[in-house]
């Protein structure tokens, strides 16, 4: 069974604006905070969600370049869950919906940005296609 792009981009938003609701919630309401101030816990909410604001952009309006980028971005929101599982138990079943919101996004932002470029006519060039022009601009 194949799914359309339509399906990949819906998991993709989902998972983006669920992951860009859960973060600031985990880490302001959630989170035991372990004798640091107030706002202190604010600055770390900020600076775990402004990262995610940076592709909000090109996300809602469908672009396959932001969401492909926006992989790079993700992978920090991957790496905190998984190593929050594994260190804070008090936490992991936050950490588990932080895993499961980033892979869902990791997941559809790969897989649209790959089919709407192709749709679109956007597709990376295959290798061999790159060596040869580059072969005939140097054979100039």
């Amino acid at each position: 069974m194949q799914l359309n792009t339509s399906f990949y981009r819906k998991l993709a938003l989902i998972s983006y604006f669920g992951l860009l609701i859960w973060v600031p919630i985990w880490h302001l309401f959630l989170a035991e905070p372990v004798g640091r101030s107030l706002q202190f816990e604010v600055f770390l909410a900020v600076v775990w969600t402004i990262p995610l604001l940076l592709p909000l952009r090109g996300i809602v309006k469908g672009l396959p370049y932001t969401h492909a980028w926006a992989n790079f971005i993700v992978m920090f929101y991957i790496i905190h869950g998984l190593t929050s599982i594994y260190a804070v138990e008090n936490e992991t079943i936050y950490a588990l919906i932080e895993l499961i919101f980033s892979t869902g996004m990791f997941v559809g932002c790969s897989v649209y940005a790959r089919k709407r470029g192709k749709e679109l006519g956007q597709g990376l060039p295959k290798l061999k296609e790159v060596m040869a022009q580059e072969k005939q601009r140097f054979e100039r």
